[in-house]
Protein backbone atom coordinates (compact mmCIF):
# COMPACT_ATOMS: atom_id res chain seq x y z
CA UNK A 1 0.00 0.00 0.00
CA UNK A 2 2.88 2.37 0.73
CA UNK A 3 3.96 2.19 -2.93
CA UNK A 4 0.58 3.31 -4.24
CA UNK A 5 -0.14 7.00 -4.40
CA UNK A 6 -2.96 8.00 -2.16
CA UNK A 7 -4.70 11.16 -1.10
CA UNK A 8 -4.43 12.56 2.39
CA UNK A 9 -6.34 15.53 3.72
CA UNK A 10 -4.14 17.71 5.90
CA UNK A 11 -4.98 20.76 7.93
CA UNK A 12 -1.89 22.94 8.12
CA UNK A 13 -2.40 26.03 10.19
CA UNK A 14 -5.81 27.34 9.16
CA UNK A 15 -5.79 25.82 5.68
CA UNK A 16 -6.84 22.45 4.33
CA UNK A 17 -4.78 20.64 1.71
CA UNK A 18 -5.03 17.40 -0.18
CA UNK A 19 -1.63 15.75 -0.28
CA UNK A 20 -0.94 13.03 -2.85
CA UNK A 21 1.96 10.75 -2.08
CA UNK A 22 3.31 7.29 -1.45
CA UNK A 23 3.44 7.55 2.34
CA UNK A 24 1.22 5.65 4.69
CA UNK A 25 -1.60 7.40 6.50
CA UNK A 26 0.36 7.06 9.74
CA UNK A 27 3.37 8.74 8.13
CA UNK A 28 1.25 11.58 6.72
CA UNK A 29 -0.42 12.10 10.10
CA UNK A 30 2.95 12.22 11.86
CA UNK A 31 4.32 14.74 9.34
CA UNK A 32 1.15 16.83 9.61
CA UNK A 33 1.33 16.85 13.41
CA UNK A 34 5.03 17.75 13.49
CA UNK A 35 4.55 20.48 10.89
CA UNK A 36 1.72 22.07 12.88
CA UNK A 37 3.72 21.87 16.12
CA UNK A 38 6.71 23.60 14.54
CA UNK A 39 4.51 26.17 12.81
CA UNK A 40 2.89 26.98 16.15
CA UNK A 41 6.34 27.44 17.74
CA UNK A 42 7.35 29.88 15.00
CA UNK A 43 4.06 31.75 15.39
CA UNK A 44 4.69 32.10 19.13
CA UNK A 45 8.29 33.27 18.60
CA UNK A 46 7.52 35.64 15.72
CA UNK A 47 3.81 36.52 15.86
CA UNK A 48 4.21 39.71 13.82
CA UNK A 49 5.60 37.88 10.78
CA UNK A 50 3.24 37.25 7.92
CA UNK A 51 1.99 33.67 7.63
CA UNK A 52 3.96 33.28 4.40
CA UNK A 53 7.17 34.32 6.14
CA UNK A 54 6.48 31.94 9.01
CA UNK A 55 6.02 29.14 6.46
CA UNK A 56 9.33 30.08 4.82
CA UNK A 57 11.10 29.90 8.18
CA UNK A 58 9.54 26.49 8.75
CA UNK A 59 10.75 25.32 5.34
CA UNK A 60 14.22 26.69 6.04
CA UNK A 61 14.34 24.85 9.37
CA UNK A 62 13.17 21.63 7.72
CA UNK A 63 15.82 21.85 5.01
CA UNK A 64 18.47 22.62 7.62
CA UNK A 65 17.45 19.54 9.62
CA UNK A 66 17.45 17.42 6.46
CA UNK A 67 20.94 18.59 5.53
CA UNK A 68 22.24 17.83 9.04
CA UNK A 69 20.74 14.33 8.95
CA UNK A 70 22.17 13.68 5.49
CA UNK A 71 25.61 14.76 6.70
CA UNK A 72 25.33 12.44 9.70
CA UNK A 73 24.23 9.57 7.44
CA UNK A 74 27.10 10.21 5.03
CA UNK A 75 29.57 10.20 7.94
CA UNK A 76 28.17 6.92 9.26
CA UNK A 77 28.42 5.34 5.82
CA UNK A 78 32.02 6.54 5.53
CA UNK A 79 32.89 5.01 8.92
CA UNK A 80 31.24 1.70 7.94
CA UNK A 81 33.13 1.60 4.66
CA UNK A 82 36.40 2.11 6.50
CA UNK A 83 35.66 -0.67 9.00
Amino acid sequence: MANQKQRYRAKIGDKEFTIVGNGTVAHMEAVNQLLNEQLEQIQQLAPKLAVEDQALLLAFNAMSDQLKKQTELDELKHVEEGA
